[in-house]
């Protein structure tokens, strides 16, 4: 096993003066550097762990004077197949890189040194296309892993395939959770009820503004959210549209715009934030890759009452400049602190931003 690297971080120019915020918050740099940072996680010590999908790398992250910047590198594992998803559990480091799960035992102790990782399970789906995923742990301690389909609109064979299973970290057994799920990237449970709430990116090729991509809520096991038949509430595929069944589905929990591409999501708890935002969703919209004008590319928050979506709005924009319709920073994934803080990946800008409000 290899050491890992050591660094300090801050090198890279960032235009951290075009992202904005609502008013009484801030938004700074908490690493640069951080090479195509995908998921995050928090260790007990405070550690962030992040995975990437390009580079293969694993990332720990440790603000050692506690000034909410990071000061030091560590670099977990390398070379691994797109390990985009990493959870943190009862001291141990969870990697998801495309058909397998790997554990590193003790983490926070051996940053400079990791351990070789164990083996939870390697034989789901090995298709790179939708491949990378992210992951999320229940209260329970069951970790939850979705599986893209290998296409941009199919039915595949494997009927692993556009779902979220459930796998349990002490067997390496699964079953499935979920069902009818394209690629879905950001995994959240809910504070008070402890359910499910899922992002799903929507297909290509029907046009700028159609299929509109989702957030979705799983209430419970068993669901069909309606791929390839069914995209939204109502957009029936050009392609499958006639085999639906759509009283068999679960409609979308809220309709984003087509093509925002909505990756991570988190609700905050922290108390930090104002009330509006406490229980609130914060999705990060990584942004158009194929759309005549681009879009996206920022974070959004939504407001809930109960389970239901009843507004959202922008919280950090910037990322993007409409008038060239050029983006120099493309956001991932949300991860809220104790100290009332949030964390903001950035795969395209290799950064991850801190947000804080000021308390008048």
């Amino acid at each position: 096993m290899f050491t890992a690297a050591i660094g300090v971080l801050f090198s890279s120019q960032l235009y951290l003066e075009e992202l904005i915020v609502p008013d009484g918050f801030r938004i700074e740099l908490f690493a640069s550097d951080v090479t195509d940072a995908r998921q995050l996680a928090l260790g007990d010590d405070g550690t962030i762990f992040v995975g990437t999908r390009k580079q293969g790398d694993v990332y720990a992250l440790v603000d050692t004077d506690k000034d909410g910047k990071a000061d030091k590198q560590f670099l977990i594992d390398k070379d691994l197949n797109m390990p985009s998803g990493v959870a943190y559990r009862d001291g141990s480091l969870y990697v998801a890189a495309v058909n397998r799960v790997l554990r590193y035992d003790n983490i926070e102790k051996q940053l400079s040194k990791p351990p070789d990782p164990i083996v939870i399970i390697d034989d789901l789906p090995d298709d790179a296309h939708h491949g990378w995923k992210a992951i999320e742990f229940s209260a329970s301690g069951t970790l939850y892993v979705p599986i893209g389909v290998p296409c941009n609109i199919c039915i595949s064979e494997d009927d692993r395939h556009g779902t979220i299973i459930e796998l349990s970290i002490k067997t390496g057994k699964y079953k499935t959770f979920a069902t009818g799920i394209r690629n879905s990237v950001g995994l959240a449970f809910h504070p008070s009820d402890k359910t499910l709430w899922f992002s799903d990116n929507g297909r290509d090729w029907l046009g700028d503004d159609s299929p509109p991509d989702e957030i979705n809520h799983a209430h419970t096991a068993g669901l069909n959210f309606g791929f390839p038949y069914l995209h939204g509430k109502d957009t029936l595929d050009p392609e499958y549209g006639e085999q639906a069944a759509i009283d068999d589905y679960t409609l979308p929990a809220y309709e984003l715009g087509a093509h925002v591409a909505p990756l991570g999501l988190a609700f905050y708890d922290a108390g930090e934030f104002p009330a509006k935002y406490q229980n609130g969703l914060f999705i990060a919209e990584h942004g158009s890759w194929n759309r005549s004008d681009k879009t996206g590319y920022r974070v959004i928050h939504a407001q809930l009452e109960g389970n239901k979506v009843i507004k959202t709005e922008p919280f950090v924009t910037g990322w993007l400049n409409q008038e060239e319709d050029s983006a120099w920073g493309r956001p991932v994934d949300i991860l809220p602190l104790p100290d009332g803080s949030m964390l903001i990946s950035d795969d395209y800008a290799d950064a991850i931003y801190r947000v804080t409000y000021q308390k008048k």
